[in-house]
């Protein structure tokens, strides 16, 4: 019974895989090579392995891309609505004199609601105090030709510029907010997590979370109050994710190249796929490895297999390791800034060369640190 299963065996594969064979020819010299019905299985399944790992590569690539143009075009169109927004106003400045004229009493209802929107432009502009680029983007706009004008026109020429100057504010803390949200979403982790609840406006301010509400506040029209809400709650989510991105691993160890990313990959010891936790850089001996976030330091030694490491806790439920150094500069304990050398690139350990092994973790699990590094270098940008 087993001599004809192996004879049916041998019948199957004689027909779907004969022996082939290739010749090669040097000079007068011929030698034939036979492909066996066992090599050509092996060389059609490694085939399909390098095809399908192809595959997987392509589509994450692929998914990266159309979450970053997605994105890009949500800045885009909400540059394109603040435009449209100047031009609505300037066609509002046009006739809000006509209507201001023949009101009773106009000017000195204007000139209350002027004093009422400075006096609340003021205390937002205050929140804006310190972020980068704010004071350049923010600045007041200058009258010209402010002589040639009737009081009732300079009074509503100044109301349409502090709409216009509400209105830069709205796109200032929307476009900064949508960047942060975009880089968080590249290294896979979920803005809405980061960010506080409430308004950035302090005191009594922060408890008004609709446009009536704060009209009745700051003592100012609801249009206008919609717009300090709407740029407060930007400018509020900006700098929640402003500070959680601080404390997160999204710099790089080390410029060096990349030799072996996240994922399965051929071991270089047995040539059998195994997964990859971390990404891998290659430079000289000793090139300095730097901590890619704050935390504090806490693993220094030899790991199975890691050689020298160090591993950093960013606190938030994330960790960084840095493994097969050559030497460490750091001790158990000590609190690290972002960018502190930690120690020099080795071969410690279970390594085929000089290089740096780095891994980051969330919540116990490995995470693809090209994302993260990825997140870093948008923001940069």
């Amino acid at each position: 019974m087993h001599d004809e299963e192996e004879t049916t065996r041998t019948g199957w594969l004689q027909r779907w895989f004969p022996v082939r064979y290739i010749y090669l020819r040097t000079g007068d010299e011929v030698q034939a090579y036979a492909l066996t019905a066992r090599r050509q299985i092996m060389m059609g399944a490694l085939a399909l392995g390098l095809v399908g790992w192809g595959l997987v590569a392509s589509c994450g690539f692929i998914i990266d891309m159309i979450g970053v143009s997605g994105a890009e075009r949500a800045v885009a169109q909400a540059r394109a609505a603040s435009e449209r927004v100047n031009a609505d106003l300037q066609a509002r400045l046009d006739t809000a004199v006509v209507r201001m004229e023949a009101s009773t009493g106009s000017l000195d209802e204007l000139a209350q609601m002027v004093e009422r929107r400075h006096a609340a432009l003021t205390q937002v502009m205050g929140t804006f105090r310190g972020v980068d680029g704010a004071e350049l983007a923010l600045q007041p706009v200058v009258m010209t030709d402010s002589d040639s004008r009737t009081p009732m026109e300079r009074m509503a020429a100044v109301r349409m510029d502090q709409e216009r100057l509400i209105a830069r504010a709205e796109q200032f803390a929307e476009t900064r907010a949508e960047r942060l949200r975009l880089a968080f979403r590249l290294a896979g982790l979920n803005p809405a997590a980061y960010v506080g609840q409430g308004t950035s406006l302090g005191g009594p301010l922060i408890q008004a979370d609709d446009p009536s509400a704060l009209a009745a506040i700051l003592n100012v029209d609801e249009p206008f109050a919609t717009r300090i809400l709407n740029a407060s709650r930007n400018l509020g989510d900006m700098r929640g994710l402003t500070d959680a991105a601080d404390g997160l691993p999204f710099s790089r160890p080390t410029q060096a190249r990349t030799t072996s990313g996240f994922g399965v990959r051929f071991d270089p010891f047995n040539g059998r796929p195994a997964l990859h936790q971390g990404q891998d850089f290659a430079a000289p001996l000793n090139t300095p490895i730097h901590a890619t976030a704050p935390g504090v330091v806490s693993f220094v030694g030899v790991r199975s297999g890691y050689g020298n490491t160090v591993e950093i806790d960013h606190g938030g439920g994330f960790k960084t390791r840095y493994a097969h150094l050559n030497s460490t500069s750091v001790r158990v304990g000590q609190r690290v800034a972002l960018g502190q050398r930690i120690g020099a690139m080795g071969s410690t350990g279970r390594s085929t060369g000089v290089h740096l092994h780095y891994e980051v973790w969330m919540n116990g699990r490995a995470q693809n640190p090209a994302r993260f590094m990825k997140a870093g270098d948008y923001l940069v940008q």
